[in-house]
């Protein structure tokens, strides 16, 4: 495990070890404990697309692990006017200790990971989120007390969040359910990778266009925005499109009687998912964005460490 680009690059075995780690970590910060893995070392932050979770939970989780980070947007370094990935890797390398990369385009992630000698860790791309499926899952265990066998729902656009889950359900051992609008449904690559993995771990994936399929006797439900970053001209089609996919107390009664709610935020009131789930009492939303901070610090370590 030389990058986190993809949790579908990861064993089964690699994944749980992550999540154990980000356990104990969150553990210790919470006893006093500090764990200080990745004293004089730094990271650096490379954001081409903004972010609250993301930006603050990787500054302050490499603080807590004692390295250093060091925010870098497309603004401030040459990559934005154009000098290759190849250049930035290498000039990087040199000074840097770990390479954390939001941004668009999933092959930019891709070849920075191949042309950096130092680990590349992938917080976003159009494509992919995986880190904050590492969080959803180190969620969902300390909710339910395990992973294995669960069923987890996530209905709305097929968009990185929808990838990742699949490709994480898999790796973790719990069945899946995608529910999506016919045009919109997920990468057909992302799909036949996350089928091989599913089959290899003897769970189920289920992929439909039906929101109460997907749902029923879910032990998670998880929404995203219908509107992601860079789509903002499709807004006002893609809300009329996607209100029969919204997570209402009605669609949400037809999951486990102790399903728990998710969403990766930033949420939209009204529109993805309403107030009176989002709101209450099985949502688990800010315990899923405090560990960002932890499972990514497990990736850090583990990366660096």
């Amino acid at each position: 495990m030389k990058d986190l680009i993809s949790l579908h690059d990861l064993t089964a075995e690699e994944v749980q070890n992550l999540l154990k780690l980000g356990l104990k970590l969150k553990s210790e910060l919470k006893a006093g404990i500090p764990h200080p893995i990745l004293k004089g070392k730094t990271l650096g932050m490379i954001f081409t697309k903004s972010s609250t979770r993301t930006r603050v939970s990787f500054e302050v989780g490499m603080t807590q692990l004692g390295g250093y980070p060091l925010f870098l947007s497309s603004n401030d370094i040459q990559l934005g006017r154009g000098e290759t990935i190849h250049d930035t890797a290498k000039v990087l390398e040199r000074y840097l200790d770990g390479i954390m990369i939001r941004t668009y385009a999933h092959s930019d992630v891709i070849e920075l990971a191949e042309e950096a000698n130092i680990p590349v860790i992938n917080a976003l791309t159009d494509l992919l989120h995986p880190c904050q499926v590492l969080a959803d899952l180190m969620t969902t265990y300390e909710h339910k007390g395990k992973l294995e066998g669960l069923k987890f729902a996530y209905i709305g656009d097929g968009n990185n969040m929808a990838h990742s889950i699949m490709y994480g359900c898999a790796k973790a051992g719990l069945d899946c359910a995608i529910a999506t609008p016919a045009d919109y449904q997920c990468d057909a690559e992302v799909v036949e990778n996350a089928k091989a993995d599913f089959k290899a771990a003897g769970r189920n994936l289920i992929l439909t266009e039906d929101p109460v399929e997907a749902i029923k006797n879910a032990d998670v439900v998880y929404t995203d925005t219908w509107v992601s970053m860079g789509m903002e001209a499709e807004k006002a089609e893609r809300q009329k499109i996607f209100m029969p996919y919204q997570v209402n107390k009605e669609l949400f009664s037809k999951a486990a009687d102790d399903a728990v709610f998710m969403h990766c935020l930033p949420a939209y009131r009204g529109f993805e998912v309403t107030e009176d789930v989002i709101d209450g009492p099985q949502s688990v939303i800010f315990d899923e964005a405090e560990n960002r901070l932890h499972a990514q610090k497990a990736v850090m370590a583990t990366l660096m460490g």
